[in-house]
């Protein structure tokens, strides 16, 4: 998921810098069957974990592979243009993801970068792996950058990056504050610092 969300953000901003328009509504019927997916395949992996509460089909990691990265674009579709519409004073109408061509290649990228997982190497997986832990600090800081703007009252007043640097650096101290947080309360609840183990 943080990795499509990633490479949204990074090819909506290569592609139309500082756009800040919601993309059209059928993109965003697209995009919403992305979610529709990742949520029900999401559901059907839960209930498999309860003990006698069969499954709709036997959950499959490459198809949360995709269901993730296609949430992870979503996320990306609708944090790009809410960010740029937040802090830049020029932010230019119109979206993104305007139009088939765009969305196409966008969703073209991410199978290829499934692809890419699902070949299972480690030489390629490690780097994504770091570069999934990145795309969660880069969306926690998007997204308390654009709070911390806004209780600072300065939407819409940044031309260039080095001018919302303090606002970015409470954005970024936010977010690594949450995971810390998190990180924390889930070692009080299960007395470790790694994943969950179940059975």
């Amino acid at each position: 998921m943080h990795l499509g969300a990633l490479l949204g953000l990074g090819y909506q901003a290569l592609l139309r810098r500082r756009k800040a328009g919601m993309p059209p509504m059928w993109i965003l019927g697209t995009l919403g069957l992305l979610a529709l997916g990742f949520a029900a395949d999401g559901l059907n992996s839960f209930l498999s974990l309860i003990p006698g509460m069969p499954p709709l089909y036997t959950p499959m990691n490459w198809l949360r592979l995709l269901t993730g990265t296609g949430m992870g674009l979503v996320m990306a579709a609708l944090l790009y243009p809410a960010f740029n519409q937040t802090v830049w004073k020029d932010w230019q109408p119109g979206a993104a993801l305007e139009g088939w061509r765009p969305l196409g290649g966008l969703m073209a990228l991410a199978l290829l970068l499934d692809v890419v997982v699902l070949t299972e190497n480690p030489l390629v997986l490690y780097p994504l792996a770091l570069l999934s832990a990145v795309g969660v600090l880069v969306e926690l800081t998007l997204v308390y950058t654009m709070i911390t703007t806004m209780l600072l009252r300065k939407d819409n007043q940044f031309l260039y990056v080095r001018q919302m640097l303090l606002p970015l650096i409470a954005g970024l101290g936010l977010g690594l504050t949450q995971i810390a947080v998190l990180d924390f309360l889930r070692f009080l609840l299960t007395g470790t610092w790694d994943g969950f183990h179940l059975g």
